[in-house]
């Protein structure tokens, strides 16, 4: 607050100490407001006329340092903060003071006469350390500010009154059991709330309450260590350390708060496996089962988890042939099962050595000794009555087919492993829909038939034999019994007709038409080997021969050329073939040949019409498909050829003048044959119209010179020089008379119609150059070779190949006459 520039003089602005309970007060009541008085300084010059100059400086009004106040106060009275002073203030009451900002009026209170600020509420530091206040001096005369507004702040001074805290606790971690002394497990961290910055408040110190002697923590960090060297997890697992942290730095007097850090030894392989005992005894029947677990043993492990895992394993080569050993990895145990069966009688008793050790091994450990150890076990094998047993694991045996009923097949023996050696009885087991071809003597065991034996039903039979005491019944064994049938020649050989067999009808002499094989239910060991041939008895066939390739196969060959499907269709051909068997076995077949028009050039042997839908691969609903497009197409071709003829363009070209015009037409006449352009009919006299005469080609009928009246009608051939000038005279009669005819002809059209005649006459010096007669004519020259031009050239070289056949045909039928 500074002084009006008017004043003459100011004041002073005092800075006055006040304690809370008189000038020795504690220093926690302790409040400060410090003002500087700052009197108006005077400073004397002396002039060289020897007067005094005197010069005037401005002082400041007021100066701001902090205020304090402490925290946590309980005393009865209002807590005294300090005052404030202006230089303005002469203490005639004439200046009132404001104060204004945080807590202004609630906590802190002013008095307006005096200056005096007291707090009426305890404070927190934790929850506030410092207000922003605003104080003004007003005359309260004018209700004017005498000097501008001032901030100044208010610190709360901070006591211990907040104890450390852990707010993370309590504490689970782990440590490695056998672990050195001074390893590190944990760090805790306290935190206090009072100011650290002042004294040693917020100073914390850790100790260990309880835990000891098995860790410790670092004063200052509150890092937990192993105090205590070898901690066996097996002697003791848990522990629960209590950790202090007391503010002051550890005095006394200073506040503090504790947590529990639980700290658990994990284990580590350090305890090896242990046989409770060293010798165990195990009885095992000798009807066990190979595969099943016969007994177990057990080896104990303080460890846990891995560190307990154990593998058995037996040492002796005896025991370990018989018998194995396997890890219950739920119970630990060491399971033994059987290798191979027992037998009372051959071996009573076995001796197995087992061991265990760990799996996992810990290096840091292998001073401590082996972790293994092993133990004895002896298996007793117990007596017990067995079925019998067969000499051999399975039987395999063969018989002819169609032997008799009755014939031996083989035979099956069993004994009883026993001491008393009981007989035994064989039986066959029943199976559901077995038809029993066989049965067996039930002392003996030699099986016999019960039926005729088809091989080629039923080339193999399993029957399975059972084995029984007779003593006691209820112990049965098994063997199975496998039975061949042997191949006798009871069945014919038969060709193999399933395809087709196609002539073309281009087929030549000697050519392969077919190439035919057999098939036959027996079976040669050697192989086998057909023959083929025709039936004896009947006449040598025209049409074809039969070769036989000597490999069980025959060739069809055509012994003639030219077949033609018209003629004939369908040949039956039979063919005979038997088998080299023994006895010799025969059958005939008919082969049925068909004669089609087969597609040149290509080895195919199909009909043109099956070729054609083979090689498009079309199938039935495409073909149809296309059918119907095409027909589609054709009735648009046809409808829009339909509209364009009835079409028609008009006869007037221009509508000016129709007076004076051409009709045009651009319809072609189709020459004297055209009786369809138009109907001649309209444009002719109805009357006349019964007496319509029609072109007539017909020869003059004028009589020549010397000729008897009638037209004379020639027959056969007659020269070209037989026709003279008579002949033409006649030729021009008839021309005057047909002229003559349709000049009066009443019913010809209005207009002018030309009718032409004309007359070739008999014939030229030169003759005819036409081939047609010459057909007659026998010609030598060999058309064969048509045949290889291919097929451009097949259906000439069908018709004169027609042709010569026909000429041999006619020349063989006059030398037979002849004869």
């Amino acid at each position: 607050m500074k002084v009006s520039p008017t004043s003459c003089l100011c004041p002073v602005l005092l800075c006055l100490c006040f304690l809370e309970r008189g000038c020795g007060a504690s220093h926690h009541g302790q409040a400060k407001v410090i003002s500087r008085n700052h009197n108006l300084t005077h400073s004397h010059n002396q002039t060289k006329d020897g007067e005094t100059e005197v010069h005037h400086r401005p002082k400041r009004g007021w100066i701001w340092n902090q205020f304090f106040v402490l925290e946590e106060h309980i005393g009865p009275d209002a807590q005294y903060v300090g005052k404030l002073h202006s230089n303005s203030d002469k203490g005639d009451g004439s200046v009132r003071y404001i104060l204004s900002g945080e807590g202004a009026g609630t906590i802190f209170i002013i008095n307006e006469v005096t200056g005096d600020i007291h707090a009426t509420k305890s404070l927190d530091r934790e929850k506030k350390s410092h207000y922003v206040l605003h104080a003004q001096a007003i005359d309260i005369n004018t209700n004017k500010p005498l000097e501008p507004e001032s901030e100044f702040i208010i610190k709360v001074q901070d006591i211990n009154d907040n104890a450390p805290k852990f707010p993370d606790g309590p504490f689970v971690t782990s440590v490695p059991e056998m672990s050195e002394i001074g390893t590190s497990v944990f760090q805790v961290t306290a935190t206090d709330a009072d100011d650290p910055t002042y004294g040693n408040s917020a100073r914390v110190v850790y100790s260990v309450l309880h835990g000891q002697p098995y860790f410790s923590v670092d004063p200052k960090t509150g890092i937990i260590r192993t105090a205590l060297a070898d901690m066996d997890r097996e002697a003791r697992e848990h522990y629960a350390v209590v950790i202090q942290a007391k503010d002051m730095a550890g005095q006394v007097g200073g506040l503090s708060g504790s947590t529990t850090v639980n700290i658990t030894l994990t284990d580590v392989n350090d305890n090896p496996p242990k046989f409770p005992q060293k010798n165990y005894q195990v009885y095992v029947p000798e009807s066990a089962q190979v595969g099943k677990p016969v007994g177990k043993i057990k080896a104990n492990d303080e460890d846990v988890g891995v560190n307990a895992e154990i593998k058995y394993s037996i040492l002796n080569p005896e025991g370990a042939n018989m018998f194995s050993i396997a890890t219950d990895k739920d119970t630990r145990e060491g399971i033994i099962s059987l290798r191979k069966p027992l037998n009372y009688e051959k071996k009573r008793q076995y001796t197995l050595h087992v061991a265990a050790e760990n799996t996992h091994l810990d290096p840091r450990f292998t001073h401590l000794g082996s972790f293994k150890d092993d133990a004895t076990l002896k298996i007793t094998v117990g007596d017990v009555d067995e079925p019998p047993v067969f000499s051999m694991d399975y039987y395999i045996m063969d018989v002819y087919e169609n032997a008799r009923i009755g014939t031996e097949v083989g035979a099956v023996t069993a004994q009883d492993p026993d001491s008393k050696n009981s007989p035994v009885r064989y039986f066959i087991e029943q199976r559901e829909g077995d038809e029993g071809y066989f049965d067996i003597e039930a002392v003996s065991g030699v099986i016999r038939t019960t039926q005729l034996l088809d091989r080629e039903d039923t080339p193999w039979h399993n029957i399975t034999v059972m084995a029984t005491e007779e003593d006691n019944p209820s112990l049965l064994s098994h063997v199975p019994v496998t039975i061949q049938v042997l191949d006798v020649n009871d069945n014919p050989p038969e060709i193999n007709t399933e395809e087709e067999i196609i002539i073309c009808e281009s087929t030549r002499a000697g050519q392969v038409i077919q190439t035919i094989t057999a098939v036959d239910k027996d079976d040669f060991a050697n192989g086998q080997r057909f023959y083929f041939s025709f039936p004896g008895g009947i006449p040598v066939n025209p049409n074809f021969t039969l070769k036989d390739n000597e490999d069980s196969t025959a060739s069809i060959i055509a012994r003639r050329r030219r077949f033609h499907r018209l003629t004939q269709e369908l040949y039956e051909l039979p063919v005979v073939v038997w088998d080299g068997g023994e006895p010799l076995l025969s059958s005939t077949s008919t082969l049925m040949l068909r004669v089609c028009p087969c597609q040149r050039g290509t080895r195919l042997k199909i009909c043109q019409s099956e070729a054609f839908l083979s090689s498009a691969g079309l199938s039935t609903g495409a073909l149809i498909a296309i059918l119907l497009c095409v027909l589609i197409l054709l009735a648009i071709v046809i409808l829009f050829i339909t509209l364009r003829r009835s079409k028609k363009e008009p006869l007037i070209i221009s509508e000016e003048d129709i007076r004076e015009n051409v009709v045009t037409y651009d319809d072609e006449g189709g020459g004297e044959e055209d009786t369809e352009a138009f109907d001649i009919i309209a444009l002719r006299n109805p009357e006349a119209a019964e007496e319509l005469k029609f072109r007539r080609d017909v020869r003059p009928e004028g009589n020549r010179p010397g000729s008897s009246g009638r037209p004379h009608r020639r027959h056969g051939t007659h020269s070209p020089s037989s026709l003279g000038t008579e002949e033409e005279m006649d030729v021009r009669d008839f021309i005057k008379q047909r002229l003559s005819e349709a000049d009066q002809d009443t019913s010809v059209p209005p207009y002018d119609s030309l009718q032409t005649y004309a007359y070739e006459g008999q014939g030229s010096p030169a003759g005819s150059i036409s081939s047609l007669g010459s057909a007659g004519i026998h010609s030598e020259q060999d058309y064969k070779f048509l045949d290889e031009w291919g097929p451009e050239f097949q259906k000439l070289a069908e018709l004169y190949g027609e042709e010569v056949d026909v000429q041999s045909e006619s020349t063989t039928k006059d030398a037979d006459e002849q004869t």
